[in-house]
């Protein structure tokens, strides 16, 4: 079978950022086009415009920021291409969460912890039986099965009803990992309120209708940025 040798710089079109020119960090994709940027350059350029940074077509007249997801094919894609990328970024965050005297988040110490043991058992030359090897991935998905997440940063969430047609929580504060979705929330309130269907109901945050697909720290990021 033949193969051959791509240079790295023969693809980086596909896999940098148009607004920075830099290799995608948090990939985000354009729903409508399917151009891909760094997310905090995208939410950025987004909050003075509609339209696709490449392409121009218009994401949406008034809220452009609800048609464009995470794209984690993508990021993975980005980080086996590029040698130390992915150890470089989650470098940067835990400066930056030390620098502002903030606890760093689970989910960027958990990927440096197994970053970090890979590249100690390559090291040192240490290799696995398969019995033993079998053995630790069973431990692993045990723990990682009661683990539901606790180890991600968490957000605090008032949900708070507007409508005159439903009742309110009972517990109307919850705190869940910053990955969750809005449709994860919406879910969660249907199934709380014995309701058919989730989608009867709609989110909104600042008075603003929230994407489905949107996580909670996106929705942290871009509708709370300016908050004190």
């Amino acid at each position: 079978m033949l193969t051959r040798k791509i240079k790295l710089w023969d693809i980086n079109a596909h896999i940098t950022c148009r607004l920075c020119n830099g290799y995608l960090i948090d990939a985000t994709t354009v729903t409508e086009c399917l151009h891909t940027f760094c997310r905090s350059c995208l939410v950025k350029y987004l909050e003075e415009n509609n339209t696709c940074p490449t392409c121009r077509i218009v994401i949406h007249q008034s809220h452009p920021l609800q048609y464009i997801g995470h794209d984690r094919t993508m990021q993975d894609i980005v980080y086996k291409l590029v040698p130390g990328l992915q150890e470089a970024e989650m470098k940067k965050q835990r400066e930056f969460y030390h620098k502002l005297g903030m606890e760093v988040p689970g989910d960027i110490k958990g990927e440096t912890c197994s970053t970090k043991q890979h590249l100690d058992s390559h090291r040192n030359g240490e290799t696995k039986t398969d019995e033993n090897s079998n053995k630790e991935t069973s431990e692993e998905k045990q723990e990682e099965d009661n683990d539901y997440h606790r180890s991600d940063e968490q957000v605090s969430i008032c949900l708070e009803c507007n409508s005159s047609k439903l009742r309110g929580l009972k517990r109307k504060w919850i705190r869940c990992s910053a990955q969750a979705t809005v449709l994860h929330l919406k879910k969660f309130i249907a199934k709380k309120l014995n309701l058919s269907s989730f989608n009867e109901l709609d989110i909104l945050c600042n008075e603003e209708i929230l994407g489905k697909d949107h996580t909670l720290k996106f929705v942290v990021v871009t509708r709370w940025r300016f908050k004190v």
